[in-house]
């Protein structure tokens, strides 16, 4: 409906109540804007520090990992360092046994 054909006491009872209408929407979309301000720089905030502790979750995964290669080379070394005294003891204790033997039957004779 036209503004012309709106009778003036409507008029005078609507427009105050538009205008307040209309000064309380800009308030809220001003608070909008505000929000959506603070809400994208939170967002830009939040991605760099994620972006942060990704970096030291990465350099602690690496050094983790260096640490695990390292302790499992030792590891083999000592594997290694074990495998290839098993051959010797195993000939101490046949050449224990056989002096045990010896010691009894000279024990016996």
């Amino acid at each position: 409906m036209p503004a012309e054909k709106i009778p003036s006491w409507i008029k005078q009872v609507l427009m105050p109540e538009l205008n307040e209408i209309k000064g309380e929407l800009k308030a809220i979309n001003t608070r909008i804007d505000s929000t959506n301000e603070r809400i994208d720089s939170l967002r830009n905030e939040m991605k760099i520090e994620i972006g942060s502790l990704r970096n030291e979750t990465k350099t602690e995964i690496a050094s983790v990992r260096k640490e695990i290669d390292s302790l499992r080379t030792e590891m083999n070394v000592k594997f290694d360092s074990l495998e290839k005294r098993i051959p010797v003891i195993e000939k101490i204790t046949a050449l224990e046994i056989k002096m045990a033997d010896l010691e009894k039957r000279l024990a016996a004779a």
